[in-house]
């Protein structure tokens, strides 16, 4: 695998919360490839208040998936813009197995193929703590959490000095459960499927941040930054 990433397409899948766009976003800084998450790019629609973005947000606060045409649409534009011609880190989708398939379709008329999904395993009542302790800063979106990652003076965002924050309104243990419920029953299926392609690479991510990145650098054999 090409170690400055050029020509690198990388999936991050997992249960909701298993740290996929943690990782990702850490990846991306690692490679300066694009990191692409699906759910990132639903919510700014979402938040245009557009017919379209107010069914969207519907679907997101119920914890229930955006129609397939909707997102592949989405994300074949964005795979069009320059910054992806070297690779891009997907991040969130595929979510079903009519998704994934679409998705390899999809790059196949681009000329472009996986080199890697990449499946981050941590176990349910893990997950669960991790989302319902999560928020961020509402200037500029640097996460946090209560236990694991509190900013280094109280109330104050590490990057910005913001001192507004705020939780997702799906973040509820009722949404939750719903979102994984929804991944055994429709994303888990995937697993298999880019398994028998040699493509599936899996990552116990029930440690540090710092230990699940050096374990995928470690899989994908990445270069530290210089």
């Amino acid at each position: 695998m090409n170690k400055n990433g050029l020509g690198l397409h990388i999936v991050f899948t997992g249960a909701p919360g298993c740290g996929k766009g943690t990782q990702a976003r850490i990846l991306k800084d690692k490679i300066a490839i694009p990191h692409l998450s699906t759910g990132e790019m639903l919510r700014a629609e979402a938040a245009k208040g557009t017919p379209l973005g107010l069914e969207i947000k519907a679907l997101i606060d119920g914890g229930n998936l955006v129609p397939d045409d909707m997102i592949i649409k989405m994300l074949s534009a964005r795979i069009d813009e320059d910054d992806c011609k070297n690779g891009f880190i997907l991040d969130g989708f595929p979510r079903t197995l009519p998704q994934a398939e679409v998705l390899e379709e999809m790059l196949s008329k681009k000329g472009i193929t996986l080199d890697a999904v990449i499946e981050i395993q941590v176990p349910d009542e893990i997950i669960m703590e991790r989302i319902l302790g999560r928020y961020a800063c509402m200037t500029c979106g640097a996460g946090y959490h209560d236990k694991f990652q509190k900013p280094k003076v109280y109330g104050v965002c590490d990057k910005c000095g913001g001192t507004d924050f705020y939780r997702r309104i799906d973040d509820n243990r009722a949404t939750v459960q719903n979102r994984l419920v929804n991944y055994r029953a429709l994303t888990y299926p995937t697993i298999p499927y880019f398994d028998k392609k040699g493509l599936l690479r899996c990552v116990d991510g029930t440690g540090t941040i710092e230990a699940t990145a050096r374990k995928i650098d470690d899989l994908l054999a990445v270069t530290k930054p210089q």
